[in-house]
């Protein structure tokens, strides 16, 4: 069927088809390569491919063999590769092979598939590339000795957990302290941007952030699409598309691998620029 664009009935007949050719029923992936038919145009007609191929009186999978985990892991590893991005629990029900309820009966609640991939993929080097786009592992914090207190300029004193944390004391015009987080960065953007040579023109809660425009030459500007981080590397630690964005705006700019089409901004370093400049 080289044609894709196919009605419902049509879609069913064709599943049918390739079930027959094959003797049982068809992946997504084998019913893609065989028919032509794309994923964007069965979930038109049905709200996953598994619910396509039992309105076409198939079986979408046998219960009675069970899964390893490297059988999942791998199909949720081929789905991070293609996409370039973590999928969501949705995304993967979508596009995955199988249901992510085995996933959570394997390994539990789906956010801690990340780390259970990075253990299975560390000693496989096929799977580098995957691993390089999931976030690190979140490291243990460091005991503090009593010699260290000693040198420090201010004590390190117990958190208080009734009550929030601030960044250091900077006193740049009205903020008070250094971000801690990503909304003191959009936040601080928003007192500087002028003076950077950005219009904003939306902020949003999706991916990318905001919408912007900077001048190129006199009299012409043009569109760019910003991404707000506490720090750079956050990016991709996030699993954002590197080619859905044009600058990273951060308080710290702490990836070192970072691709070089990525515009960074540092504001910690900007603000270091304006208050000199202002002293």
């Amino acid at each position: 069927m080289g044609d894709p664009r196919v009605e419902g009935q049509d879609l069913l007949a064709a599943i049918r088809k390739v079930s027959a050719d094959l003797g049982r029923p068809p992946s997504r992936r084998e019913f893609e390569a065989r028919s032509g038919v794309r994923e964007y145009h069965v979930l038109k007609h049905f709200p996953s491919w598994r619910e396509a191929v039992k309105a076409a009186g198939l079986e979408a999978d046998s219960t009675n063999v069970r899964l390893t985990d490297a059988e999942l892991l791998a199909d949720w590893g081929d789905l991070v590769r293609r996409h370039r991005q973590i999928p969501t629990r949705t995304q993967y029900r979508r596009a995955g092979k199988f249901s992510p309820g085995v996933f959570e009966r394997h390994f539990g609640p789906w956010s801690s598939i990340p780390s259970h991939f990075r253990t299975f993929a560390s000693a496989l080097s096929e799977w580098a590339d995957v691993v390089s786009l999931l976030p690190l592992p979140r490291a243990l914090p460091p005991v503090i000795a009593a010699s260290t207190v000693a040198d420090t300029a201010h004590p390190v004193h117990a958190r208080l957990a009734d009550r929030p944390t601030y960044g250091n004391p900077i006193d740049f015009r009205g903020l008070r302290h250094e971000p801690v987080n990503e909304q003191g960065v959009v936040f601080l953007f928003g007192m500087v941007a002028r003076e950077l040579g950005y219009l904003v023109e939306a902020v949003q809660s999706g991916f990318p952030d905001c919408e912007a425009k900077r001048q190129i030459q006199p009299g012409k500007w043009q569109r760019v699409r910003v991404e707000f981080e506490f720090e750079s590397r956050t990016f991709r630690d996030h699993g954002h598309p590197v080619d859905g964005c044009d600058v990273i705006v951060c308080w710290r700019h702490n990836w070192d691998e970072c691709p070089p089409h990525l515009e960074v901004v540092e504001l910690k370093s900007v603000l270091a620029s304006l208050s000199s400049s202002e002293d």
